[in-house]
């Protein structure tokens, strides 16, 4: 038993080669203890301060991503119907905690936002994969500079993905697609905030 719980926990914090070879926490599974930071960089653990609550976790790439930009755009634009199904909500990249203060100013975003800025967490949850080299330079002709986004140098990113946690720390629901163009749709995460949310009578 304790030789399968590590060939598992080896697995989890793997981090994959593709986006495609990404292995994400599934449905059941209970998040892993992961360091991040806050917005001031102070140090604190994912799975604690998920703990206790109906929380939305979303992983997207950085502020330097149109399409995650425009995701936490449609997440604000739903949070209140979410706050009224009795959610909270919680993303997380490996942007340093400066870029999330300029995030959180520029989208008015109220809800958390905590930096991954080493992976540790996406690798944790199976999401995180290594930028090739190649396509780290495309990137930067474009004026992207990862390195300098996140302020390390292991060219990780995590796979964008949406989970539903529940109080007891399990996933109750989640979204993963390799295709970081093709995001969750807002109306498909209602409703399964509806369908796992607190006021649910099972």
């Amino acid at each position: 038993m304790v030789r399968i719980s590590l060939a598992v926990l080896t697995l989890a914090a793997a981090v994959h080669a593709t986006p495609t070879s990404v292995r994400p926490l599934l449905v059941g599974e209970a998040i892993p203890s992961a360091k991040v930071q806050t917005l001031d960089g102070k140090t604190t653990d994912l799975a604690k301060e998920l703990k206790g609550g109906h929380t939305i976790l979303v992983f997207y790439r950085g502020s330097w991503c149109p399409y995650c930009n425009r995701q936490l755009a449609a997440l604000g634009g739903i949070k209140g119907k979410l706050k009224e199904l009795g959610w909270k909500m919680a993303a997380i990249s490996p942007d340093r905690p400066e870029l999330l203060r300029e995030t959180k100013g520029k989208h008015k975003i109220d809800y958390e936002l905590y930096s991954d800025s080493p992976c540790n967490a996406a690798r944790a949850m199976g999401l995180a994969f290594t930028v090739e080299e190649k396509k780290l330079k495309k990137l930067k002709k474009h004026g992207i500079d990862l390195l300098w986004a996140s302020g390390q140098t292991h060219r990780q990113l995590p796979v964008p993905a949406v989970y539903l946690v529940g109080p007891d720390g399990k996933v109750l629901f989640q979204y993963a697609n390799p295709n970081y163009r093709v995001r969750l749709d807002g109306n498909i995460l209602l409703a399964a905030a509806e369908a796992y949310g607190p006021n649910l009578s099972r």
